[in-house]
């Protein structure tokens, strides 16, 4: 007679997996270049810039780094209250999704996976900045994903044919 625990361990699991190997901080730079007079009372609140890249690289069949970058500053110019540059990335297993399904997957998922993570790095450094933390909204990677994807496109059919 076989024992089943109820929890499908030992099971085998056909269906789509990602499942993340491990994250970390691949570069990290925060600048606060007008320290202390740029921790006075402002006039009005700072402009802010924030840019955000995807990248993914192949490590083996089915893992994948994915490099989630944050560039961003607060003012402009000999008014800029601090600047950062975040590369956040995680190593991710993508098992059992249909090789079509694979790079959406990667360019999507994964950085949704790690960008809770990478919003509260640039929290806490602007903090212990001396501003009010700076809370990132949530990033639509599905639409980064198409935008991109229509961009390279776009490029391609611009391209003269020999």
């Amino acid at each position: 007679m076989s024992e089943a625990n109820g929890n499908g361990a030992g099971a085998a699991n056909t269906g789509p997996q990602i499942n993340t190997l491990g994250q970390y901080v691949k570069d990290f730079s925060f600048e606060n270049p007008n320290a202390p007079r740029s921790l006075g009372p402002q006039e009005r609140g700072p402009n802010i810039s924030v840019q955000v890249n995807v990248n993914a690289q192949q490590l083996a069949e089915q893992d994948f780094e994915v490099s989630l970058k944050l560039d961003g500053s607060a003012g402009e110019g000999a008014d800029t209250l601090f600047r950062f540059e975040l590369e956040y990335c995680g190593i991710f297993r993508v098992t059992n999704f249909p090789a079509d399904q694979v790079h959406p997957v990667v360019m999507i998922e994964c950085p949704r996976i790690l960008f809770p993570f990478a919003r509260q790095i640039v929290a806490d450094a602007v903090r212990n900045g001396g501003f009010p933390p700076l809370y990132l909204d949530p990033i639509d990677f599905g639409a980064l994903y198409m935008q991109r994807m229509a961009e390279e496109q776009n490029q391609a059919g611009s391209r003269p044919v020999a």
